[in-house]
């Protein structure tokens, strides 16, 4: 694996951007530090951790814990073909202009429109749990008016922080890696140092959580725990243009994202089981929201109020990296011209450089489905948030076929981030844990209610049925003359021009055919 360019030679930012046919229009003012910050203030171990430890325990009891590890291995060799893919094309938008300049218009139109749908909803579903975190530190009752209430405001505060700029993202965004670090990581530890109330041997006892039946099952069914914790790092390349040397920082950021954020995720979790007061409770599914008498038992009082105030900032942190993270794609795919009201959710303030329409929509958005889940029956989070888990896999993954068809095409990725000869591997590799992954979540329940079984097939199939719909309908991917499918050619004048050979700019050549 390498970070360096295969030449001497060196493309300043706004010269590697100029070769893929934009302008230099940002302020690049992320460090590596604070772009790997928003990475994992939007993966967030401690809001993964915390909304899905209940179910992941009463579904697969406490060898649960191991789905950490094997998603975070299968997550971190996507990580690798992000990688490469971002080091060639370190451009604002990330899934969208990724897909489109390694397949097509149309390709990276549907890519982009499910994936723009699982961000903003991943948005209300985090700011939804961090309600619960923000009631509990003033408290307040949980009702379903507050629960609402504090998610609009959360929705808010962070939709006038990203207002500000690009600074306050990534001071906010080290703030929440702060909290993060200690909520999970510092609470984790002297949970599992000084609170042990169960030997480590119970990371293997399935307490009988498979009845008379097969583990397997089980077990598989607790996948929700890993797959729901392990995205977000795509976020450091959705910011591309706002990082100073994002050919070669967004690559390690993103590994970085995932390594530090599994590492956490796994103290958290581990200590939440074996500081337990009582673990057949949970296990039994007796115990719905177990994490805060955990934390009572084991920090008193004082400690469990410090630890809200520390869990609050995080939540804060991840709904601020994901609206930004979600108004840089909407921005990326208007600025192309592939949606309706592109010329608005195209402008950039002047006075801050972030493209504050585009905020605007990733925050009312999230609002307007909030009112929905306020209205609508209890347990209707629970039933977004696993539409928005599959949607997020769906798109990841059709960046990593488009990636493995280059490579197959005959691509090497020009970026000074390159695996090399392990690049065909890794990319073979990172597609078929993704396909396993979207089965596993794909997969009906067996709760005995059709609609809630399949709740999570039916909003994928009509989000991607009302994309597809307006595609072929309006044909959004003949509004734009963007680049598209240019992966050989960008990266043969990326070669040609470190070394020195006047060459023209992709974008100066006719697009290839839409696919």
């Amino acid at each position: 694996m390498s970070a360096e360019p295969s030449s001497s030679a060196h493309l300043e930012d706004g010269e590697h951007l100029a070769v893929l046919g934009y302008e230099d229009s940002f302020n690049r003012s992320m460090t590596l530090w604070a772009n790997f910050a928003l990475g994992f203030t939007y993966l967030s171990p401690l809001v993964g951790v915390y909304s899905l430890f209940a179910v992941a325990m009463a579904t697969g009891g406490p060898p649960s814990i191991w789905w950490i590890l094997i998603v975070g291995a299968g997550q971190f060799l996507v990580s690798l073909v992000f990688g490469e893919v971002v080091s060639q094309y370190p451009i604002h938008g990330g899934i969208y202009p990724w897909a489109r300049r390694l397949w097509g218009r149309r390709y990276a139109w549907m890519a982009a429109w499910v994936y723009i749908w699982a961000m903003i909803v991943t948005i209300t579903a985090v700011a939804s749990y961090g309600s619960g975190f923000l009631a509990s530190l003033f408290g307040l009752p949980a009702t379903k008016e507050v629960t609402f209430g504090l998610t609009v405001l959360l929705l808010v505060v962070a939709l006038a922080l990203n207002f500000t700029g690009t600074k306050t993202l990534a001071t906010v965004a080290r703030i929440g890696l702060s909290a993060e670090l200690i909520g999970v990581i510092a609470v984790g530890l002297y949970l599992l140092i000084f609170q042990r109330k169960h030997p480590f041997s119970v990371f293997f006892d399935t307490m009988g959580v498979q009845g008379h039946g097969s583990y397997l099952f089980a077990f598989l069914g607790a996948a929700l725990a890993g797959l729901f914790l392990f995205y977000g790092f795509e976020a450091c390349g959705d910011v591309a243009e706002e990082v100073a040397n994002p050919a070669r920082r967004i690559p390690v950021a993103m590994m970085m994202t995932i390594l530090v954020g599994g590492v956490s995720a796994l103290f958290a979790f581990g200590g939440y089981i074996l500081a337990a007061p009582d673990l057949a409770k949970i296990v039994a599914g007796k115990d719905v929201d177990p994490i805060p008498e955990i934390l009572q038992s084991a920090l008193g009082d004082v400690g469990a109020k410090i630890f809200l105030v520390v869990a609050v900032t995080a939540f804060l942190s991840c709904v601020l990296s994901l609206q930004a993270a979600a108004s840089r794609l909407l921005f990326s795919f208007a600025r192309d011209g592939m949606i309706p009201a592109h010329r608005w959710l195209s402008r950039v303030s002047p006075r801050t450089k972030v493209p504050v329409n585009a905020l605007i929509v990733a925050c009312s958005i999230p609002v307007l489905i909030s009112l929905i889940v306020y209205l609508g029956p209890d347990g209707l989070i629970t039933q977004v948030t696993a539409f928005a888990v599959l949607g997020i896999y769906v798109a990841f993954q059709s960046v990593v076929l488009a990636s493995l068809r280059q490579r197959l095409k005959g691509w090497r990725p020009a970026g000074p981030f390159s695996l090399g000869r392990a690049g065909l591997v890794v990319n073979i590799l990172a597609l078929a844990y993704g396909i396993f992954a979207m089965i596993l979540l794909a997969w009906p329940t067996s709760t005995g209610n059709w609609f809630n079984d399949w709740i999570v097939l039916i909003g994928l199939g009509i989000v991607a049925g009302a994309g597809l719909l307006y595609l072929f309908l309006a044909r959004p991917d003949r509004a734009s003359d963007a680049p598209a499918g240019d992966a050989i050619r960008v990266a043969e004048l990326l070669r040609a021009r470190r070394n020195g050979t006047t060459a023209p700019a992709a974008s100066a050549e006719p697009a290839p055919a839409t696919e």
